[in-house]
């Protein structure tokens, strides 16, 4: 009788502090990104690779489960950031500085109730329906882990990407030695024109996400640039001078965006959202029945021995653990903004427990065709807010304290949702290299109650002293939160405008283009989407001559190595702004010699990227 093989060491000290760490860099990293363009990415790949380098500096390597493990615990980070930065600068824009208790109790609340409430969709989601639902960053991940277990040198290129936009952005955000913007205004399209981001991070995005989502989002850009805000301007100009008004002057595109084009992005992003929401009603559905069926077969085979690979935490733990939840949202007094008193926390903890539940399976299951970059967190995050608005307008309770507790009600769903993809993606992986489930559950709690400190902290120092909105970081998804709450709670709803925008969202998903992507084209400034479609390019460009002639893995971790490189200079940035009360400071006018210079300093960015990619001979 041939002895088991041995068992390889999983959950161990080394394996959960490297995450831990990994966790709370690339965590920070990808808030100030998502703070400054709308959108973040996908961490468990080059957090696998780092933890694999970092365990060859030990005595005893690490296994390939130790390394799955880091990586569970260190992209636990990121989505508690995706979740916090689209809703809590809303509370800045409305002069309202939360603390870092509350900040990081909302992200903790929303973690474990996405960790806890996908629990039980695991065997189907993960296991039966591997056919169905591939879970391309899952996949993609343990591919990863299997190369890096061998031997792969590609973790330098994270190295090179970290170096190389950490310098630019210190050099072009800190010192202000050269623009971080480059612009063309036409004299004849008046507040129209062309703009571009110098910023590693956002070409990294680009390259990511790839030449087709890339082109889709910088299409509704163009229209919104070039086509829009001319249009608007044109006709305000017109009726001034049809009203014989002197010295008539057409609105700034700062006016222009706050008066119209605003809720016409807002519009065509509700719109792209509940489509997306409608289109996976189904599988709505049939998730929110497994969810049920989950729990009770976790019942029936609670006295049986699992196998390993087969364990999840005890229902125990879950039913525990959701109405611990729950009753803390209840109960601790300040834990929603707005000091809502005792009949607003139960329904607000209402509203979180329905539209929780609602969206967990959804998101779940969507990451498994989509991936975790393109999860629409924000359109379940959007239609939770204008549903909790709703009842509390019914209620009677409005102003700016009910406004903040609906928008804090939209964090922890969002987070929730957010931190149910990743996990999702994170246990696909397990399965694929036959980790231990329960463990990697375990150990995602772990993250969720560490790393949500250190994102609270992170966004309110860059609140405290970049700010939000115009002169600051732009926090887009978060202005989108504001307007829809106010308009909802203010009876100030625009519906023309909105309208127009779900119309023009509408127009796109009948010539076959994603309906999110284009809509948030719509919304999201040129400059920022500009950059994204150069990223994508430059995948396009490698990609030319088939899969055959390019590393596509070394190029994705020298892209994580640009997020993570310019995100950790923004949040030093910050920081040390915070620290030591200095004020932001403002770039000089730059000529166009200099513009010019620092557009040629941005091609290094590319040519790595480029040349990362390439088989060696």
């Amino acid at each position: 009788m041939q002895n088991p093989p041995p068992r390889l060491a999983e959950f161990t000290l080394k394996a959960v502090l490297a995450g831990l760490l990994f966790g709370v860099l690339f965590g920070a990293a990808n808030a100030y990104l998502g703070l400054k363009a709308g959108l973040t990415v996908s961490t468990s790949i080059p957090i696998a690779v780092l933890a694999a380098l970092t365990f060859q500096m030990f005595p005893r390597k690490g296994t390939i489960l130790e390394t799955n493990m880091a990586q569970t615990v260190g992209s636990a980070s990121s989505s508690l950031a995706a979740g916090t930065i689209f809703t809590i600068p809303a509370l800045f824009m409305w002069g309202i500085v939360p603390d870092v208790l509350q900040v990081g109790l909302l992200a903790m609340a929303g973690g474990v109730l996405g960790i806890l409430a996908m629990v039980p969709l695991r065997r189907l989601l993960i296991v039966r329906a591997d056919a169905e639902l591939p879970y391309p960053e899952g996949r993609a991940c343990a591919e990863v882990l299997r190369a890096t277990a061998t031997g792969s040198a590609g973790g330098r290129w994270i190295v090179y990407g970290i170096l190389l936009a950490f310098t630019m952005k210190i050099a072009f955000g800190a010192l202000h030695l050269l623009p971080e913007e480059v612009a063309w205004e036409p004299s004849f399209l008046q507040n129209g024109g062309l703009a571009l981001k110098l910023s590693p991070a956002l070409l990294a995005v680009g390259f990511i996400v790839g030449y087709r989502a890339s082109a889709v989002m910088v299409a509704g850009a163009v229209l919104a640039s070039l086509v829009l805000y001319p249009l608007v301007t044109k006709a305000h100009l017109a009726g001034l001078l049809d009203g014989k008004v002197e010295n008539a002057v057409a609105l700034g595109t700062t006016a222009i965006k706050n008066r119209f084009l605003l809720y016409v992005g807002a519009g065509a992003v509700a719109a792209a959202g509940l489509f997306t929401v409608v289109k996976t009603a189904p599988t709505m559905l049939a998730s929110l029945q497994a969810v049920l069926s989950g729990l009770r077969s976790q019942g029936r085979a609670g006295g049986e021995e699992e196998e390993r690979t087969d364990r999840d935490l005890p229902g125990a733990v879950l039913l525990g653990g959701l109405a611990a939840l729950v009753a803390a949202l209840i109960l601790v007094p300040n834990i929603f903004a707005g000091d809502l008193p005792l009949g607003g926390r139960i329904a607000a903890a209402i509203g979180v427990a329905v539209f929780g539940f609602l969206f967990v399976p959804v998101s779940s299951r969507l990451v498994g065709v989509i991936g975790v970059s393109s999860n629409p967190t924000s359109a379940m995050a959007l239609i939770t807010l204008a549903g909790t608005a709703s009842v509390f307008a019914a209620l009677g309770w409005k102003g700016v304290a009910a406004q903040a507790a609906v928008l804090t009600v939209g964090t922890v769903v969002c987070v929730a949702a957010s931190k149910a993809g990743d996990i999702s993606q994170d246990l696909k992986t397990g399965w694929l290299v036959k980790g231990t489930p329960a463990l990697q559950q375990f150990g995602q709690l772990i993250a969720a109650c560490v790393a949500c400190w250190v994102v609270a902290a992170v966004v309110i120092a860059l609140g405290k002293t970049e700010g939000f909105g115009e002169g600051g970081l732009a926090a887009p998804q978060a202005l989108l939160m504001k307007t829809m709450v106010e308009a909802v709670l203010g009876d100030v709803l625009p519906w023309d405008l909105l309208t127009m925008g779900a119309l023009t969202a509408g127009t796109g998903i009948l010539v076959g283009l994603p309906a999110l992507p284009f809509a948030l084209g719509i919304y999201l400034p040129l400059s920022t989407l500009a950059a994204v479609f150069v990223g994508g390019c430059v995948r396009r460009f490698v990609e030319r001559k088939g899969p055959g002639t390019f590393e596509a893995e070394n190029g994705v971790l020298c892209a994580s190595g640009f997020v993570a490189g310019e995100g950790l200079a923004g949040v030093g940035i910050a920081a040390w702004a915070y620290l030591t009360d200095a004020g932001r400071a403002k770039p000089l006018p730059y000529s166009t010699a200099e513009a010019w210079l620092a557009l040629l300093l941005f091609v290094p960015a590319l040519l790595l990227v480029a040349r990362s990619t390439r088989k060696p001979a």
